[in-house]
């Protein structure tokens, strides 16, 4: 039994519940062959000896034969208890020897393993009472007892010890599973982080087109425009020529200047005076470098601050609104509105020629400056109308309040 069983058991089983199913079989081994030498002791030189030594093999031959019982059928397994049961009956009822109810604690361990405990518990209790009868005819009623007391008690301590090496198997089996179980999850996390990592790198490179087309490409645009009106300038109006290129210079160190704060945009510090000053500052370029005014208007409470992506998203969707009026409003006034009290907005308006939001070009950037404020939490509004002017309006999604 010990080597037909240990051939079954799983090769990957862990070391100590290995070690476990040895012992156990070591000491099935021991107590078997403890019971035949001492029955030979007693029969050696008797005619018992080819009626016991017969009915040993067969028990030994049942025991190594419950190995490939199928554990999916107890019924099968029942019936082998009960042959092994009466067997062991029979060898002390011909012999009268008590040593054969050791063969019972080995069925003990065997009931306790292959059935749940409440089960295994009521085959102990069974062989209890098969004991009985061999015992008190051998021996009489009260030493009897005594014998089917103690070997009773063995069974139990015997099938005790064979639960406990039976719940380690299941744990072992479960920290098996739950290892497996941890290795996927890990698995399945790399595998999403690795896609988080790629989705950040294609919103960062999202992010810096964005940047590049609001700054530096409207820029380098209106650098073009320059240019060629000093060409034009250069043989009807030569005296007006300096001009342009003093504007082109101008534009040429702002365009430098954007592509300064790029290189540092992808982690940007937080604007030192906050958003209302940024914008002051950012007013005031747009009137040097392209004749554009910007009126100004902040509401609210002057000393607020906004989250610094917050005021990072909104001072870019503020420049791209401009360069818009710039390039396509035909006007060269505009005006920001920020208000920095619940509810938080921001507009930027202008009185020129206008547009249909639903038809417009693609060139006015309103899908980037949409994907600005969905990224800090706003709600970006488009209101404009041919011949009506334009009003670009942010709010912060939760509250969508009005002035």
């Amino acid at each position: 039994m010990l080597s037909s069983e240990l051939a079954l058991a799983p090769r990957s089983q862990p070391h100590e519940t290995r070690t476990a199913l040895r012992v156990f079989f070591l000491t099935v081994g021991l107590l078997f062959a403890a019971v035949t030498v001492r029955a030979l002791l007693d029969v050696i030189h008797t005619p018992l000896l080819r009626p016991v030594l017969a009915l040993l093999l067969l028990w030994l031959a049942l025991l190594l034969g419950s190995a490939f019982l199928p554990t999916g059928r107890p019924r099968w397994f029942s019936a082998y208890l009960g042959v092994q049961a009466l067997l062991a009956i029979g060898l002390m009822l011909v012999s009268g020897g008590d040593y054969f109810a050791a063969l019972l604690m080995i069925l003990a361990m065997q009931a306790m393993r292959r059935f749940d405990p409440k089960q295994g518990a009521r085959w102990v209790a069974l062989f209890a009472l098969l004991l009985i009868l061999p015992m008190t005819r051998n021996y009489g009623l009260w030493q009897g007892l005594a014998y089917t007391l103690i070997y009773s008690a063995g069974s139990a301590l015997f099938a005790s010890y064979a639960l406990t090496i039976q719940r380690a198997q299941a744990a072992h089996a479960a920290n098996r599973d739950l290892l497996e179980r941890l290795a996927e999850t890990n698995r399945q996390l790399q595998h999403y982080a690795a896609q988080q990592e790629h989705a950040a790198a294609t919103r960062q490179r999202a992010a810096l087109a964005r940047d590049l087309h609001d700054s530096v490409t409207q820029t380098i645009f209106s650098m073009t425009l320059t240019a060629q009106s000093a060409l034009l300038l250069l043989d009807r109006q030569p005296e007006q020529v300096s001009g342009q290129l003093d504007r082109l210079h101008d534009l040429a160190q702002s365009a430098l200047a954007a592509m300064r704060t790029l290189v540092t945009e992808l982690r940007p510090p937080p604007l030192a005076g906050g958003l209302a000053a940024a914008l002051r500052q950012h007013a005031a370029a747009r009137a040097v470098t392209e004749g554009l005014a910007v009126e100004l208007e902040i509401t609210g409470d002057p000393q607020a601050r906004l989250a610094p992506a917050e005021e990072q998203g909104l001072l870019r969707i503020v420049q791209e609104a401009l360069n818009n009026i710039v390039k396509h409003a035909g006007v060269a006034e505009a005006t920001v509105r920020l208000h920095l009290a619940e509810p938080f907005w921001l507009e930027i308006s202008d009185r020129g020629q206008g547009f249909a939001p639903a038809s417009a070009a693609p060139g006015l950037g309103l899908a980037g400056m949409g994907e600005r404020a969905a990224e800090i939490g706003w709600r970006l509004e488009v209101d404009s109308a041919p011949g009506g002017g334009a009003r670009i309006r942010v709010t912060r999604a939760e509250t969508g309040g009005q002035p």
